[in-house]
């Protein structure tokens, strides 16, 4: 064997638990991102987020999901309406994210306290599932603050009595 032989040889030896371990790395990763759209469809972020979910009874194509809605949400805090999450995760960081679901002060109907409860890994698993989906769709309308009149479909909430 020649001494170049030897030498590829031995580098690809030596290369191949880097291999490996990228591999393992691209796994998890895809594990995490698996367990992150389990979690999206668990934690009902798909019943705001996806426009005719709720009502369609989850029957809406994953390539629409998390895309935000028109349907806007109207209380004393004014109207809200479902970011589209695809286009936000795509501007942010992994980092970024977790700060913002610690720290972030969300109007209703957001469920910020199951949110701020969340394990960093699940948070991670989530941003790791939507960041594969790509942005799409367009952005959701801007908060209407208190006293203004919205434009398009609302939910009252909470409900008036009758």
């Amino acid at each position: 064997m020649s001494k170049l032989s030897m030498l590829c040889a031995a580098a690809s030896l030596l290369a191949t638990p880097l291999f490996a371990h990228a591999g393992d790395a691209a796994t998890k990763e895809g594990a995490s991102a698996a367990r992150g759209r389990y979690l999206v469809q668990i934690s009902g972020c798909n019943d705001c987020h996806t426009p005719g979910y709720a009502s369609g009874g989850g029957m809406v194509a994953q390539e629409q999901w998390l895309t935000g809605d028109r349907l806007g949400w109207h209380g004393p805090w004014g109207t809200t309406y479902p970011t589209n999450l695809r286009r936000y995760f795509a501007r942010v960081s992994e980092t970024d994210w977790l700060k913002a679901a610690r720290a972030g002060k969300y109007r209703p109907p957001m469920p910020a306290p199951s949110l701020r409860d969340m394990s960093d890994n699940d948070l991670r698993s989530i941003y790791r599932f939507v960041h594969s989906l790509g942005a799409a769709g367009e952005e959701a309308p801007s908060y209407v603050a208190p006293g203004q009149a919205p434009a398009g479909p609302v939910v009252l909430f909470p409900m008036p009595p009758g």
